[in-house]
């Protein structure tokens, strides 16, 4: 059977403009989870589905280099960094990043995260409405700061919160905001290359398994360490993943206020917690593709992939494939109930195999952040939230309603 192949010449405004939705209408409206595109004037091939992630991540079959447009690297993860790298550079880099990954290290970014937001509660009260997202972005900001030894003063943490901020909202963007973006982007990296350039030289004392000296001091394989530019990129992108799980909190807080049943039984335990955050990472959108190219030319299920092409997988649509989820719309918790770990099946951050491949290093970081805050919003505070545009628009990459989130009336607990 031929590949579908969009008819438009290139769909690359019909991408920005469709989002999340772009690959599943046309896999829809072509009966099939594969088709041919042109973005940016790039030949592209899409797919979707659980047999197409395993695919896409085969390392024999697919490479990183060259596949993320450079408007994305230089918005949102920068040049140089682990995302587009392949074979034991990418091992190697990967290991780097895994080795902060502890369960020590991840109960420990948890507990910062959960001081902080207590510590907010109190500022709540009485301040009348308050905006989760940008409060959440903060408190995620001076905890991960705190876990990965960045010094940071309270009077720059709206600034570099904005700054991360505008790193992830660039990449899709056109105009303004891919610009602040850009901009983003090189104060980070001047901010970050300082940081490593002081630690480098015993100017700036750091916990030796904090990520700041992990990064600054790691060498590779050959006994190099990382040039300074891309030790910075890579501490960047400790920072900036963990203070994009602010979107997740959002989510999740409106998950709790569509479902109100579930406030009650997320009290109940650990396990229950884990599977409505499973739940709000599958059902709402984060990360819309995941982008790589091919690595020599083969046929896959009688469809053609020419060496170098670029392919994306729709990860926002795999996530709610009906051959994979039943009733994939709907929200259900309890379909985690007693499940394991899919690596092809459910790809919010990415999928494959999780210690060496191009899945997410921060996911479990993600995971427990999640809990603390479900944990927080129905056992530490008590809250209203007022009428306001709460929708999501799925044109938009990456998404988020429109209010951030509004609270009011803002009350601890016992």
């Amino acid at each position: 059977m031929p590949t579908p192949a969009d008819r438009s010449p290139d769909s690359s405004l019909a991408f920005l403009r469709e989002g999340y939705r772009f690959i599943g209408t046309r896999c829809d409206r072509y009966g099939s989870d594969i088709f041919t595109t042109r973005l940016l004037l790039t030949p592209t091939i899409c797919l979707r589905g659980r047999p197409a992630a395993e695919l896409f991540y085969d390392p024999e079959r697919f490479v990183r280099a060259g596949a993320m447009p450079k408007r994305a690297q230089r918005t949102l993860t920068g040049v140089g960094g682990v995302q587009g790298l392949d074979g034991p550079a990418h091992a190697d880099r990967k290991a780097m990043f895994m080795s902060l990954m502890t369960p020590t290290a991840v109960r420990r970014l948890g507990q910062l995260f959960a001081d902080e937001w207590r510590a907010r509660i109190a500022v709540w009260e009485g301040s009348g409405v308050v905006g989760l997202y940008d409060e959440v972005g903060r408190i995620l900001t001076r905890a991960v700061c705190a876990w990965a030894g960045v010094p940071l003063a309270e009077r720059d943490v709206v600034r570099r919160t904005d700054e991360l901020h505008a790193m992830i909202d660039g990449p899709a963007a056109l105009g303004p905001r891919h610009w602040r973006g850009l901009l983003a982007r090189r104060r980070g990296e001047r901010w970050a290359g300082e940081l490593v350039r002081r630690v480098r030289s015993g100017a700036l004392p750091v916990p030796a398994d904090a990520a700041l000296r992990v990064i600054a001091e790691h060498r590779d394989a050959r006994g190099r360490q990382l040039p300074r530019r891309i030790a910075a990129v890579e501490l960047l992108n400790v920072l900036r993943p963990t203070v994009a799980v602010d979107r997740y909190v959002v989510f999740a807080a409106l998950a709790l206020h569509d479902h109100p049943l579930w406030r009650q039984r997320v009290r109940a335990g650990d396990d229950v917690t884990e599977c409505f955050v499973q739940e709000v990472r599958r059902i709402y959108p984060f990360f819309p593709v995941a982008a790589a190219r091919v690595r020599r030319s083969f046929d896959w299920q009688g469809h053609h992939f020419p060496r170098g092409r670029r392919v994306l997988l729709d990860l926002y649509g795999t996530d709610h494939h009906p051959d994979v989820w039943s009733e994939p719309e709907r929200f259900h918790p309890e379909r985690f109930t007693g499940w394991r770990d899919d690596a092809y099946g459910f790809v919010p951050q990415g999928g494959g195999e999780h210690l060496g491949g191009h899945r997410c290093a921060g996911e479990w970081l993600t995971i427990e952040l999640m809990k603390q805050a479900v944990t927080l919003l129905t056992t530490a505070m008590r809250y209203e939230v007022p009428p306001q545009d709460l929708a999501l628009d799925l044109g938009r990459m990456p998404t988020l309603p429109p209010s951030g989130f509004q609270i009011t009336d803002v009350r601890r607990t016992a």
